[in-house]
């Protein structure tokens, strides 16, 4: 039988061929034979407890000038197709959990979604972490200003960071003696509307933000390390950062070991942990990134295992 593969994505024309994971998996599904079927967030609806969606099917190349095709656009219930990819990017705001519920409706029906819409709510990026600080540097959470001026007096030098970011958006780091000190805490909590996330600034960044990605709670062997770009505090690609596959060190895999059978848990298939020097930093489960970059580096087929996990569970659930 041929497998349905639906993807829910951002816009596939303005995706970046060269590093987009989507792509990737996209194109590794379709080389199993499996069809594949394209949609956006607003093409969801629910219809009294079932989930429908506009789609179109979905053809992919490896061309950077002209990587898709669409096929005719129609209307089918998501138990139409047998795995769903949830790939819309961060942030995870109301639209982005009302999207999980409706995913949730195809999933009682029968529907795989990858990652789990359930899991997609409660293993929030950042906060998530709050759940392993054994293998975080010391952090806090909050709105209020006074809180987070104390944990800068306590640490000298942190990292401070809105809960719902991506790509280093919104990422300050700060000393205690900065003259601008007061306006970035303003910033980043709106005036104390919105928590924020303060870390200690971990040196080791110079050597990389290291994206680890985890298939079925278990490690690629070979992290990215995302190098700040001179003059920058954040490694992330999206700020010119530069990605270096590195091995992963003792530490790296004793933090998977940690995360990992929590992960299974929850039943998230697919992750990618950021680690700085020997300290988690986010656990990554709404839409992942960094196999392109891993692939070109060490000639793999990191969408391809991701492929095979999601054929088994397929295969175990019938």
């Amino acid at each position: 039988m041929t497998v349905r593969l639906g993807v829910v994505m951002d816009p596939i024309g303005s995706i970046n061929f060269h590093k987009d994971s989507t792509l990737a998996m996209l194109l590794a599904a379709q080389a199993r034979g499996w069809e594949l079927y394209y949609m956006e967030q607003a093409d969801l609806f629910l219809r009294d407890s079932d989930c429908h969606a506009e789609m179109n099917r979905l053809e992919v190349m490896p061309d950077p000038e002209n990587w898709f095709n669409h096929g005719p656009r129609e209307t089918l219930p998501l138990e139409h197709l047998d795995v769903v990819l949830m790939r819309k990017d961060p942030p995870v705001n109301l639209e982005y959990m009302y999207t999980t519920f409706l995913l949730q409706r195809a999933e009682i029906a029968g529907v795989l979604i990858v990652n789990r819409p359930e899991a997609l709510r409660n293993a929030s990026e950042k906060l998530h972490t709050a759940w392993f600080s054994q293998c975080c540097a010391p952090t806090t959470v909050s709105r209020r200003m006074s809180r987070l001026k104390s944990f800068i007096d306590e640490y000298r030098d942190i990292v401070v960071k809105p809960l719902n970011g991506m790509g280093g958006a919104s990422v300050f780091r700060v000393r205690h003696d900065d003259p601008n000190l007061n306006v970035i805490l303003e910033t980043i909590t709106r005036n104390g509307r919105k928590s924020a996330m303060a870390q200690r600034y971990i040196p080791e960044i110079t050597a990389g933000d290291k994206r680890i990605l985890m298939i079925e709670g278990e490690p690629y062997p070979h992290a990215l390390a995302r190098i700040p770009a001179a003059g920058e505090s954040r490694g992330n690609l999206a700020v010119g950062g530069t990605g270096v596959g590195v091995d992963l060190s003792e530490r790296d895999r004793w933090i998977c070991g940690q995360v990992g059978p929590a992960l299974r848990e929850y039943g998230i298939i697919f992750a990618g942990l950021d680690v700085i020097g020997d300290y988690l930093t986010e656990i990554n489960v709404t839409s992942p990134t960094c196999i392109r970059e891993l692939d070109s580096q060490y000639n793999t087929d990191i969408a391809g295992q991701l492929m095979d996990a999601i054929a088994a569970r397929l295969e175990h659930s019938q």
